[in-house]
């Protein structure tokens, strides 16, 4: 049979698309009732279409307070993860030491381990050095866990590199500065934009781990969750439409960038 053929032929493609709107589906769904106009406090059933909440984002008190807070904790736990995260990769794959073997066990015990233990264990630390617990043992405890992940990525990339290169720079007189600079990291970007975007990520969503050691600091996660306890307003919805258009525009811009330098390179 014609259609029996055709979709044996394409069953991998329509498997891939039904996963992806099934994947999508809940920022639909986020995105169509940020122009919902409810009537009572709850924003679960459609009612009109309204451009309200879109016009003042931050018209419910302290939402956008909670929101920069999560921006500011993210950025600061992603350049801070990012970093240490970097000079850790490298020094796992080319420097032998004693413990080296441990130390990598020991990376993957953050992602490894359920967040409410590591949450727990983190508020235990804070209280018995005393630390009042607010913004600063957020990035701490957020520094600690995207540290893993960020790790992970940049150790992959470094594991994949052609030492030979270096070797050429350094042949042609290029300084151990300058081969790092010009060789090194720009092979190594790559997986340090992955870790960093991941880390980045992680840090501004995470609820368990900030809502053990933040004290009485509000991020945005803290603030949607105790909302939807009152109820859930829309400019809720208006935040997280915004920042998947924004995560969607950084993606293609990117595939863009990558498809203009793959013409060039040909």
């Amino acid at each position: 049979m014609p259609f029996v053929n055709w979709l044996k032929r394409h069953l991998v493609v329509i498997a891939g698309l039904f996963t992806l709107a099934y994947l999508l589906l809940p920022n639909v769904i986020v995105t169509v009732f940020s122009f919902n106009k409810p009537k009572g406090r709850f924003n679960y059933e459609w009612q009109r279409f309204s451009l309200d909440a879109w016009k003042d984002p931050c018209g419910v008190s302290d939402l956008c307070g909670s929101l920069s807070v999560s921006l500011q904790i993210a950025f600061w736990a992603t350049l801070g993860a990012t970093l240490l995260g970097t000079l850790i990769a490298f020094a796992l794959v080319r420097y032998r030491f004693r413990a080296r073997g441990a130390v990598n066990s020991l990376i993957f015990l953050p992602m490894a381990m359920p967040e409410v233990v590591m949450a727990a264990s983190l508020l235990t630390l804070f209280l018995n050095m005393g630390a009042q617990l607010g913004f600063w043992t957020i990035l701490i405890a957020h520094i600690m866990f995207c540290l893993s992940f960020v790790v992970t990525a940049v150790k992959a990339r470094v594991m994949s590199m052609d030492p030979k290169l270096e070797e050429a720079a350094r042949d042609l007189y290029a300084g151990p500065f300058q081969t790092f600079v010009r060789v090194t990291l720009p092979i190594a970007a790559p997986g340090i934009a992955a870790g960093a975007l991941l880390a980045f990520a992680l840090s501004f969503d995470d609820f368990i781990i900030t809502n053990f050691n933040a004290g009485s600091t509000v991020t945005f996660p803290m603030f949607v969750w105790g909302s939807a306890q009152r109820g859930t307003p829309v400019q809720i919805n208006v935040i997280g439409t915004a920042m998947f258009i924004v995560a969607v525009l950084f993606v293609l811009i990117s595939m863009v960038i990558g498809n203009r330098r793959n013409r060039q390179k040909a």
